[in-house]
């Protein structure tokens, strides 16, 4: 599934709220750049996607059965 088509399936689904989701599209759409940057850039900004899921805790714990 390319980005688009994963932007798309948040969009229906209603999941924009979904963090984990977004981090998955970030990834996504970096992986279909990475042959058009450098190698620096794209390890930059896997590291600042990295750092944001880190940042997503457990924010999950106790509503389990309303977001997944």
């Amino acid at each position: 599934m390319d980005s688009q088509k994963l932007a798309q399936y948040l969009e229906s689904t209603n999941s924009i709220a979904k963090p984990w989701l977004l981090v998955q599209l970030r990834l996504k759409k970096l992986q279909e750049r990475q042959a058009s940057i450098s190698e620096d850039t794209y390890a930059n900004e896997l590291a600042d996607i990295h750092e944001d899921l880190m940042h997503l805790g457990e924010w999950w714990r106790g509503i389990e059965d309303k977001v997944f």
